[in-house]
């Protein structure tokens, strides 16, 4: 399967025709973030945004407005004009702790059960049709996570992991919908790491790329399942502590 161009990329992460500039301009940021659009790569022009994105022109101009105020995109005029991404963003984990703890129990559970759904079948997929081409690259990415050090790194390297073994089932409603799921949460992973977790996160790309590898459908569905479960498991333990502080701090 080829890679999906930038087009579709940003068609992934479409938003409601009555979406906020502000949530346009967090889903473009998510993109970037993903490493989906590189440093320097043009996006395509106000009026294509506006249509993949279902919003109206005007929603989407405010939203690179937004971009541009917080140094992510910058617009050149002229004839080879357009918008440019600049750089990621680096979000604080006192705002990512803070979104985490505004989510219910029910949330979580629901997006593990979503994420099982879609990645552990994607990773059954992937070990009955991917190539040794998409191996490589799987590797390269479980060895972009193991060279990683800021949370955007990791993030970024855990999140391309993921998306590119729907892209090795050869799948295409799989890998947009392991976009979504990655854009949605995958940073969330990452709030105040550790080396275990790193590593953790590290032995479980190995152990799945390897049944992937071998043709384990099976192994390789149980071994995503358990991922995700210990991903999830994680947020939760998280958000519970989290919500213990709070109440502490209030009293």
């Amino acid at each position: 399967m080829t890679q999906l161009n930038k087009v579709n990329r940003l068609s992934l992460l479409q938003v409601s025709q009555e979406g906020k500039p502000e949530e346009v301009a967090r889903r473009l940021i998510e993109v970037i973030e993903l490493g989906l659009i590189g440093v320097g790569e043009q996006l395509p022009s106000e009026s294509e945004l506006a249509t993949r994105f279902g919003v109206a022109t005007v929603t989407l101009r405010d939203a690179l407005a937004i971009l541009r105020q917080r140094g992510v995109v910058a617009t050149k005029r002229g004839r080879n004009g357009g918008s440019f991404v600049c750089a990621p963003v680096e979000v604080s984990d006192e705002f990512l702790k803070a979104r985490l703890s505004a989510m219910s129990s029910l949330e979580l559970r629901d997006l593990c059960d979503e994420q099982i759904a879609i990645s552990a079948t994607a990773a059954g997929l992937a070990a009955s049709r991917s190539s040794s081409t998409q191996h490589q690259r799987l590797e390269n990415f479980v060895t972009a996570l193991q060279d990683a050090s800021t949370r955007s790194e990791l993030r970024r390297a855990d999140a391309r992991f993921h998306i590119e073994i729907a892209v090795a089932a050869q799948s295409v409603r799989l890998t947009h919908a392991e976009m979504r799921l990655q854009a949605e949460m995958g940073e969330l992973q990452w709030i105040s790491t550790t080396d275990v977790q790193k590593r953790t996160a590290i032995d479980g790309h190995r152990a799945i790329l390897q049944a992937v590898m071998a043709g384990e459908s099976n192994l390789a569905r149980a071994l995503t399942e358990a991922h995700v479960k210990d991903g999830i498991k994680r947020l939760m333990d998280l958000r519970f502590a989290l919500l213990e502080q709070q109440e502490s701090t209030s009293q």
